[in-house]
This record gives structure tokens, C-alpha cells and sequence, in this order.
């Protein structure tokens, strides 16, 4: 943007700028990007405000996305232009389509459906270590403003294999195997409700399954409306679940199979302001049978600027856990433990960061230089 649109000054905060443009992104049913663009006026276009919207397609290039972006950039620009000096400079022109006057409507034979499937494989060696691997997925997914139809599945394998001493038994080969598959349907009731489902089918050597699968209908309240999303959102969701668990060995409760109940609440929340960004969440799930056994979870972040040129960012996350359920029975080997070959137990788990950023000096730069941009060293 800065090398295509050299009308205007760039500066580096939006405390010193007239306006300042927040652009937002939510990925489209096709596989594509939608980029919102929020015109804030600031200074003296105090309370001139708009937004405009640009489409990516899914098998769009770099190039076709950032060019869509910059015309939608600058066409947002031209009320503001207008009202400037550089309004006796503004030319307006309209790209007619040839034998077309008004848009018609597409006949679309796959009725908004988007398939894709994908693999791929690695092998790395070393004199005394060998590592090789093989993944497979797939999708299919609908979406409109009505229903959200997503299915999808992966299937993993990874192999190690690591030369030891003879007195540290000679080969050790590490096998991790992990297939699942998901499928989400929802139907939108209004601004603010929605209600639906979702299903998952497993296969995990790391968790002790053979099998699992869950089933769980529930529903999606929106304080703010759905349309808002980009921007703000903020939900209530409530599900109930019922799993069925084959494993692959016995567990601590000495269970090789069990069928379990559970219902779960979470809140979760996003907002993207002039003044940053601000994200959180609080997942509680129990299982109804056996009422001793759940799981907390919380995740909160925050990027604020709080000053000019001062940026800081605060992120953390936590969770409380009994339901471990499908724990094998004995002790992890050493071995099993170094390459994580199965799941340990654990009460619960934190994650916390932060960090800041300052910025001063010229407020003004709209010069790009990509000379050496590739050289490392310094």
C-alpha cells in the first residue's frame, strides 16, 4: 500500500493520523478472505466513519488479494480526498463491462460446496536416528447465511527410530498413529441465535484410543449481532454429549471401554478496537455419569496501545483437569516419556506470556527500500 497509494502520508500511529483505517479478515464459505475496511475519521474528520468490504477467492494469487485490497483502500479514501486540497486533483472513472448492464445471477452446479483433500510425506536420517511420516486430509464444506456445513478428517503416522548403546537396549523405535475425523452443522435462527451440532470419530495411540466418538447437539447465543463479528463478538454456547471409548489398553480405572454423558458451557469473547485487540475464553465440561470427573478451561489475551508509540500485550491461559479418563494403567517408560508416546497425568496446565513495544521518532515514512531484504548476518 505504501508504494501504491502515494497520495497520502502514512504515519506510524494512528494518534498522529486523520484517519486511521482497521482492517479486519473472516475467511468465506469458498475457501476465501474477506477483508472489512473501518474508515475512522480522527482530528479534523472527527466522526467521519464508513465501511467498505473486498473479496478474495479462494485461488486468488498474492497479488490479486493485495490489488483488491489497495483499490478497495483507495476508493474508501475519496470522501476524504474530496474534502482536502487534493480534491481538484481526484478523477473518477467507471470500468464498463462490454454487453453487460446489470449483474445476473450464477448458476452455481457444486450449490456453494468447496472440496479439498491434500498429503504429504518426510524422511530425515542420521547416522545414528531415522524419522519418516505420512499425513492424509480431506474437507467438504458448505456455507451461506443460513447453514455452516463443515467435515473434516487427517490421518497421521510417524515413525523414529534412534541407534543406541547396547547397554540402553540396542533400537528403540517410537510409533505414533493418530486418524479423526469431525463434522459441524449449524443453522442460523436470527441476529443472535443459532443451534446445531457437531460429531467426532478418533484413533490415537498418544491417547489410549482404539476408537472414540461423540455426538453433541447444542446452542449459540451472540450479545452483539453476527454481523458484527469482525469487529466484536461475544458467546454463550451450551452442548450436551454422549461418547462412546474403546482403548487401546487397560486404564487406571481399569476400563477397556466405557460410554460416557457430558455437557459443557463456554464463553467466548473477541474484540478488534482502534485501540487494539482483546480475546478470551471459559470452557467448562463435565461428564453427567460420572459427576467427580471435568475439565476447566481459560484463555485470555490482550494487545493495547496505551500511549502513543507504546503497544502492550498480555496473554495467558490455564486449565483444571480430571478427566483423564483414558490414562494407561502402569508406569510411562523413560523412553515413552522423552518422545511422547502416550498422554501423562496431569491437574492442570498454565501458559502466561507478555511483551511491549515502543516506537518514536519521525511519524512520517512512506518510503519502501527492498534492496538486500534476504541477508542475513547482522
Amino acid at each position: 500500500m505504501r508504494t501504491e497509494v502515494t497520495f497520502i502520508n502514512f504515519v506510524r500511529d494512528r494518534v498522529g493520523a486523520d484517519i486511521h483505517v482497521l482492517i479486519t479478515t473472516q475467511g468465506t464459505g469458498g475457501g476465501g478472505t474477506e477483508y472489512t475496511l473501518k474508515f475512522i475519521g480522527l482530528g479534523r474528520f472527527q466522526g467521519v466513519d464508513h465501511t467498505l468490504t473486498s473479496v478474495a477467492p479462494q485461488t486468488a494469487t498474492e497479488d490479486e488479494r493485495r490489488s483488491g485490497l489497495t483499490s478497495v483502500f483507495k476508493l474508501g479514501l475519496v470522501r476524504y480526498v474530496a474534502d482536502s486540497p487534493l480534491a481538484q486533483r481526484l478523477k473518477v472513472t467507471f470500468e464498463e463491462l462490454p454487453g453487460q448492464t446489470a449483474a445476473r445471477a450464477v448458476d452455481d452446479p457444486w450449490n456453494f460446496w468447496v472440496f479439498r483433500v491434500g498429503a504429504s510425506g518426510d524422511f530425515e536420517s542420521q547416522e545414528s536416528s531415522e524419522s519418516r511420516g505420512l499425513s492424509a486430509s480431506f474437507s467438504a464444506n458448505r456455507t451461506t447465511e443460513m447453514w455452516k456445513i463443515n467435515f473434516n478428517g487427517s490421518s497421521n503416522y510417524d515413525e523414529d527410530t534412534f541407534e543406541l548403546e547396547e547397554e540402553d537396549g540396542g533400537t528403540f523405535i517410537s510409533v505414533r498413529r493418530n486418524s479423526e475425523a469431525r463434522a459441524l452443522v449449524t443453522k442460523s435462527i436470527n441476529e443472535h441465535w443459532s443451534y446445531g451440532g457437531t460429531a467426532i470419530v478418533l484413533a490415537s495411540t498418544f491417547q489410549n484410543y482404539d476408537l472414540r466418538t461423540r455426538t453433541a447437539p447444542g446452542i449459540e447465543y451472540n450479545i452483539f449481532p453476527y454481523s458484527e463479528s469482525t469487529r466484536r463478538i461475544l458467546t454463550l454456547f451450551y452442548g450436551v454429549g454422549f461418547q462412546t471409548a474403546d482403548y487401546t489398553e487397560e486404564t487406571i480405572f481399569g476400563k477397556t471401554s466405557e460410554r460416557l454423558l457430558d455437557h459443557s458451557f463456554e464463553v467466548s469473547m473477541a474484540l478488534r478496537q482502534p485501540w487494539g485487540t482483546a480475546s478470551g475464553s471459559l470452557e467448562v465440561q463435565q461428564y453427567l455419569n460420572r459427576s467427580d470427573t471435568y475439565r476447566v478451561n481459560a484463555f485470555g489475551s490482550v494487545d493495547v496501545r496505551l500511549f502513543k508509540g507504546f503497544s502492550l500485550e498480555v496473554f495467558g491461559s490455564g486449565a483444571r483437569r480430571r478427566d483423564q479418563l483414558s490414562l494407561r494403567r502402569g508406569e510411562a517408560t523413560s523412553e515413552e516419556i522423552l518422545v511422547r508416546q502416550r498422554e501423562l497425568a496431569t491437574g492442570y496446565q498454565i501458559e502466561v506470556g507478555f511483551g511491549f513495544s515502543y516506537s518514536f521518532g519521525s511519524i512520517f515514512n512512506n518510503v519502501v527500500n527492498p534492496r538486500f531484504r534476504n541477508v542475513g548476518g547482522l
